[in-house]
């Protein structure tokens, strides 16, 4: 771990995708945090000493799911498919499929492994799967605030995690996809999966992989930064929104609580989901786990 020193900063963005803005002024005090994120290494470990079953590797409770067809509750976790040709970008069912039997053990589904994969981010992780670990290592999950604080590695409204260019001196600084999403990645930076943490340059702070290859979990209960009292005002510590605000309005049926998930992933692309930023959030179903979302660790104090 290292410490992040705290201090003020620029959080969101003006210039981006709506849900950033407004940008404001937040303080955070001084913590530590994970230099990567969890290892499938490091999640096995935890596994063995505690038997923890995850999310992915239960049957869904059909309580929570009002009318769904009982083959969807079976132990299951979202896999990105590569579509074989151009798909309408505004279905992400065209490329998102639930597999069973997919899980941080098997994460491209139950015929798969990972063996050469131990030292890669663990995936398939919902967001009690990410707590547990945490509590068991003496931890916890960072709020949005501290790790977009932490991902600016000292670099105040900047683009990127390593300055304003995406390509500086034409160097790849994160694993992203190069090429039209979802059909060609044309591996410009070595990669069209995962990559072992630490591959690209750190930021400023020491911290490797804030941007690209993994989103991670936050504490914080998602809602739209228009909705923050007070934004015109440095505020200190901010711990996201209450429970009761997080659900999806578009899915009145199925109440989901969503948390805060940062830094995007090595399926973000130009033409689709410029999220390799610091600023860039989206909102996760705490239910939920994907081949492409992880999470590191935090200790305050």
């Amino acid at each position: 771990m290292l410490w992040i020193p705290g201090g003020d900063f620029v959080m969101g963005s003006d210039r981006h995708y709506a849900e950033e803005a407004p940008a404001h002024r937040v303080r955070v005090d001084g913590f530590w945090m994970d230099t990567c994120p969890v290892t499938n290494r490091e999640y096995s470990a935890f596994v063995e000493a505690t038997g923890y079953v995850t999310t992915a590797e239960r049957p869904a409770n059909p309580a929570d799911y009002p009318g769904a067809v009982a083959e969807m509750l079976a132990p299951s976790s979202v896999v990105f498919i590569k579509p074989k040709s151009p798909v309408n970008l505004t279905n992400h069912y065209n490329w998102w499929k639930y597999v069973r039997g997919a899980s941080w053990r098997h994460p491209r589904g139950p015929a798969s492994t990972v063996k050469g994969l131990l030292e890669h981010p663990v995936v398939h992780v919902a967001f009690e799967d990410a707590q547990a670990y945490a509590a068991w290592a003496g931890k916890e999950l960072p709020t949005e605030a501290e790790w977009e604080f932490a991902a600016r590695g000292g670099l105040e409204a900047a683009d990127y995690v390593w300055g304003e260019e995406m390509l500086p001196g034409g160097r790849h600084m994160a694993n992203t996809w190069q090429g039209e999403f979802p059909v060609q990645n044309s591996r410009e930076d070595g990669y069209e999966g995962t990559s072992p943490v630490g591959s690209f340059p750190a930021n400023g702070y020491g911290l490797f992989d804030m941007a690209g290859n993994v989103w991670e979990w936050t504490t914080d209960w998602y809602q739209e930064h228009g909705m923050i009292d007070s934004p015109c005002c440095t505020i200190s510590n901010p711990v996201g929104a209450e429970l009761s605000n997080s659900y999806d309005p578009r899915q009145p049926q199925t109440r989901i609580p969503r948390k805060v998930m940062k830094g995007g992933s090595h399926l973000c692309a130009p033409n689709y989901c410029r999220r390799y930023r610091p600023a860039a959030r989206m909102a996760q179903p705490v239910d939920t786990a994907t081949c492409h979302l992880g999470f590191r660790c935090i200790a305050r104090g």
